[in-house]
């Protein structure tokens, strides 16, 4: 774990925007414009994805990923200019919010201002061309971290960065070494003391996969060395079929658990019910009971909540990366005022301080506790839509419903809840 990682960021809600998508004019002004509803939100830090040009060799779709990087140093024109981008932040900070970019330092598109200046800091097929060492990526080429002068080169670029922003998101981040990373982060800390570090980390059969192909693969726990936060992969395929109908929860209750006990005691995780690489929330949970449910569940873990925009709008459409693809804010159920409620509850000490264990008390309803010593924070979700009766080890008497005030009544062992119920005691 980085040793300065702070636990309060357990406490964060990350509201992540792809520009190009998130209005009409797919640019940092119709971002901006929109800082006040954002915060309003309960929002903590805006992660931008990639705001750097895409190439144009071998392009996906009519505008190409933001994944595809053509220069690490300038602003893509249809986003705004440097200027824009600094208003922007300001904006942000005058809020009282962060900003994070994505980082993407594992490939650059074929056309890059690198692979056009320093070839030799790629990855070279046998015979000698550019390529992947895995994956049908057929839009980048991979980066070589054997040459250190990559390394300066890149943690440079990171400096620059953070001159006006907070930190950042690192994409695929266990493809680079662990140890470059941790050189970058000390760079950074020069100029940007406690910048934050989110690593989208590789599920657990991603990594056995880059291991098999002799490609670095950096795991969660060594990744714990240079970020503050990983993503939630390691037990998100488990989510994923339960969310399908494919299998029940038990797996994924029991990988949650089981990051109480495998992670370094500041670890961090970023939770999530969906982020861009993946499907709608609304896409896969049609019940919109179902969906305030789980949308409640996920906030209320120890971790920092990762929320994708559209999301609190029930966007059910799940946007490409390589077109112009708006998302669509008016047509799924609105979750506003629950990620607003929840994010308060979020900031309850015992939320980043205490342990945490979750199961399942019956069908469709999961049970949480974070506990202190003597104190706890209970919560209940009910993804039924009706009222349920569960076993509680409460004693008897009358509770308070943090999250909407109403009282709840435990008597003989037992608990009537509805489809969110959170007590403190």
């Amino acid at each position: 774990m980085a040793k300065d990682t702070k636990i309060d960021l357990r406490n964060k809600t990350i509201y992540s925007i792809f520009v190009r998508d998130y209005s009409a004019e797919g640019n940092f002004e119709g971002v901006r414009r929109d800082l006040d509803r954002i915060k309003a939100l309960g929002t903590d830090i805006i992660w931008l994805l990639p705001i750097q040009p895409s190439g144009k060799e071998k392009r996906k779709g009519s505008l190409g990923s933001p994944y595809a990087i053509a220069d690490y140093r300038a602003i893509n024109p249809e986003y705004g200019t440097m200027e824009d981008l600094k208003r922007l932040c300001e904006d942000v900070h005058a809020k009282g919010m962060k900003i994070i970019i994505d980082c993407v330092y594992n490939h650059t598109s074929p056309d890059s201002v690198l692979a056009k200046e320093h070839p030799d800091w790629f990855y070279h097929k046998q015979d000698g061309s550019f390529g992947n060492r895995v994956g049908d990526w057929s839009d980048v080429i991979d980066l070589d971290y054997s040459h250190k002068d990559l390394w300066k080169y890149q943690a440079e670029t990171l400096v620059m960065w953070a001159k006006y922003v907070d930190g950042f998101r690192c994409d695929v981040a266990p493809m680079v070494p662990v140890d470059f990373w941790k050189y970058a982060r000390a760079e950074v800390a020069k100029v940007r003391p406690g910048a934050i570090w989110l690593a989208e980390s590789g599920d657990p059969g991603f990594i056995r996969f880059l291991r098999s192909q002799g490609a670095v693969g950096g795991s969660d726990s060594e990744l714990y060395q240079a970020f503050d936060l990983t993503y939630d992969y390691d037990v998100y395929a488990d989510l994923r079929a339960a969310l399908l109908g494919q299998k029940d929860l038990t797996d994924y209750l029991a990988g949650l658990n089981r990051q109480e006990g495998i992670y370094p005691e500041n670890y961090v995780k970023a939770h999530f019910l969906e982020n861009h690489d993946v499907l709608r929330a609304h896409g896969m949970i049609d019940d919109p009971a179902a969906l305030r449910a789980m949308t409640a569940f996920v906030y209320f873990m120890k971790g920092a909540m990762l929320i994708y925009n559209g999301e609190e709008k029930g966007d059910a459409h799940h946007v490409t990366l390589f077109d112009k693809d708006p998302v669509d804010w008016t047509s799924g159920p609105d979750l506003t005022a629950l990620m607003q409620r929840m994010h308060e509850i979020k900031q309850l000490p015992i939320m980043a301080e205490g342990g945490y264990e979750a199961k399942q008390v019956r069908a469709g309803v999961l049970e949480a506790v974070h506990s202190l010593g003597e104190e706890q924070l209970l919560g209940i979700f009910n993804a039924t839509g009706k009222k349920q009766a569960i076993a509680t080890k409460l004693p008897e008497g009358i509770y308070q419903n943090l999250y909407d005030g109403s009282e709840v009544q435990v008597y003989s062992g037992i608990m009537r809840v509805g489809e969110i119920t959170i007590i403190h005691k």
